[in-house]
């Protein structure tokens, strides 16, 4: 078994509802989102896949449509908030989730979106989204079994 990792990077702001904190503002972050998956490495000679556990672009046709072309300078909002009461039809790109979207809760939704489109023979082991330099969540197959 080996695991392969790929790096998506995209802008998205947010606000956290009744936070004690600067985070209850709308704000934006520069997202880097790490996707890591396992699989046997291909030995099939003469494959246009031999040597690959998967091909990076299929795992990019994965995340780039499912989350970085999706939330790429959106502004995300909790739908239970009184921020989805706000008329924001000014804006192309505004999504209301069903839960506070703090890294926690988006790797967490993240991670199950890819779940669900890799190919059979490859496991999702962990997704990290980091919002900033120092700070990020992880969601790992190991706490999630």
């Amino acid at each position: 078994m080996i695991r392969i990792t790929k790096e998506f990077k995209f802008e998205m702001a947010h606000a956290l509802h009744a936070y004690d904190g600067l985070c209850k503002n709308i704000h934006g972050h520069s997202y880097r989102l790490w996707v890591t998956v396992k699989g046997d490495v291909k030995n099939e000679k003469g494959h246009t896949k031999d040597g690959m556990v998967m091909d990076f672009g299929v795992l990019k046709e994965i995340v780039k449509p499912e989350i970085v072309d999706k939330y790429d300078h959106s502004l995300v909002l909790n739908a239970n908030s009184p921020h989805a009461k706000i008329d924001l039809s000014a804006f192309e790109k505004v999504f209301l989730l069903p839960y506070q979207p703090t890294s926690e809760n988006l790797v967490i939704d993240f991670a199950n979106h890819i779940k669900s489109r890799l190919p059979e023979n490859i496991s999702l082991c962990k997704v990290i989204l980091s919002e900033t330099a120092t700070s990020f969540a992880e969601w790992n197959i190991e706490d999630n079994k």
